[in-house]
């Protein structure tokens, strides 16, 4: 097969992250993908994983993570989703001894090569077309084939450690075939209340389901009351150690950087190069997944720790592509991501004339995305990503008290945005990774 033919094999199977018309429970089967699994040799059995899930920060707390470990001498095997430009970013590895933080907007560092993904997808072929005609589960998903792929891949490239970001929710994901030394979970919020549930207590059921082995070590950012109550429920029930950040792990501000108080010891004077306060507590989070290590017999070094969230790089969260005007990306999806982007503006941006350059899924709670960057623009841009997803900019426009532009493509919000900004001005897109994705390319 011709790497044309790969593409269109992988985007033959359901893929629901595009199609959202679709019974959460019913559909997702954590029972196939295990079965499928088994038949390719249960790879992720032998993989060393540590298990991410959550609502916001779940992509840049697997970033900071791998690149720590990195940094301490491993190869790290790390599974993202989704994905900026081509899901090839979706599975990498982060080999030992590479300056870190080398990325362009076409080729993301270790990702998996138009090569390797051929011969696995090839390889692979014949058996998830048998299983498919046998499988009492259903025929087999996108995200669960090429999760399948990163298991197998990283097997096979001896990865020390894999870091895994679940997709949506966590109890039925795909990735949770997969028994972690350690998981963690980052701030529950609302988010596909239409699949997950509608009230928090819900949410966290789901995405506490990565919780699932006896004596696991689990590591929590700080929680609302109705997640928090749910997540210690469940460690409970599993007799898993629970540590939390704002509890046994805190960080704050420091004159220089700042500082994280860890499980074992204080690391101060640290510093990141994402923007935003709340990446300090992906930070901080991530310092607990790796400290959590040592309960299984892992130790890293401290100036790993320090270089390794120095070096992170994870594209497209708060991420500045351009100058004269400044150009600032964010994929903030949800209120919450939403409600921390916007106090990265007002922290480090609030001089600018900000124009906004904003998409969204149909999907998500748009009016209150809408509501919380709406009042931080100068002048607002609405847009649609090449997605059927994509809610009309028409339609968005209904959230906004002074008269939006309206753009049909993110290359014309972004042709527009050029034009009207001043060369001390902001450009900030955000809404939706698609659209980031694509200004991105553009």
């Amino acid at each position: 097969m011709a790497y044309r033919e790969v593409i269109r094999y992988l985007n033959s199977f359901a893929d629901y992250e595009k199609n959202l018309n679709y019974s959460y429970k019913e559909t997702l089967k954590l029972a196939r993908i295990r079965g499928f699994l088994s038949a390719i040799g249960n790879p992720q059995d032998s993989l060393a994983v540590i298990h991410v899930a959550g609502t916001k920060g779940k992509g840049s707390t697997c970033a900071f993570t791998a690149y720590i470990l990195r940094e301490a001498g491993f190869s790290v095997g790390l599974y993202t989703s989704p994905h900026l430009h081509d899901f090839r970013e979706r599975i990498r590895i982060l080999d030992p001894f590479v300056p870190g933080g080398k990325t362009t907007a076409g080729d993301f560092e270790g990702m998996i090569s138009q090569a390797a993904l051929s011969s696995l997808v090839r390889e692979l072929k014949p058996g998830i077309e048998r299983y498919n005609r046998h499988s009492k589960y259903g025929p087999l998903s996108f995200f669960e084939v090429y999760t399948a792929i990163a298991f197998l891949y990283f097997k096979r490239r001896n990865v020390d450690f894999a870091v895994l970001e679940t997709g949506m929710g966590g109890r039925l994901d795909a990735t949770n075939a997969a028994d972690p030394l350690v998981c963690g979970l980052t701030p529950i919020s609302y988010e596909h209340v239409q699949k997950l549930g509608k009230t928090l207590t819900k949410i966290a059921r789901e995405k506490s389901g990565v919780i699932k082995d006896k004596g696991a070590i689990v590591i929590s950012a700080r929680q609302d009351k109705e997640a928090r109550q749910v997540i210690h429920k469940r460690c409970k029930r599993f007799q898993a150690s629970l540590y939390e950040v704002s509890r046994q792990i805190k960080y704050f501000r420091a004159r220089q950087g700042f500082t994280i108080r860890g499980l074992r010891k204080t690391y101060k004077n640290l510093r990141i190069n994402l923007l935003g306060a709340h990446q300090m507590a992906n930070a901080a989070l991530a310092v607990g997944l790796v400290e959590g290590l040592s309960f299984r017999g892992f130790n890293v070094a401290d100036q790993a720790i320090r270089r390794g969230l120095y070096n992170t790089s994870w594209p497209g969260r708060c991420e500045v592509i351009a100058k004269n005007p400044l150009v600032v990306l964010d994929g903030a999806q949800n209120a919450a991501s939403a409600v921390a982007l916007k106090n990265t503006v007002l922290e480090n941006f609030e001089d600018k004339k900000i124009i906004l350059v904003l998409g969204i899924s149909q999907d998500k709670d748009i009016p209150a995305i809408c509501g919380i960057l709406g009042p931080l623009a100068d002048e607002i841009i609405l847009t649609r990503a090449r997605t059927w997803r994509a809610a009309d900019p028409k339609s968005l426009s209904l959230y906004f008290k002074r008269k939006p532009y309206l753009t049909q493509s993110v290359k014309e919000a972004k042709l527009l945005a050029e034009k009207i900004a001043h060369k001390e001005g902001l450009i900030l897109v955000t809404g939706s990774l698609f659209v980031v994705g694509e200004y991105r390319d553009a």
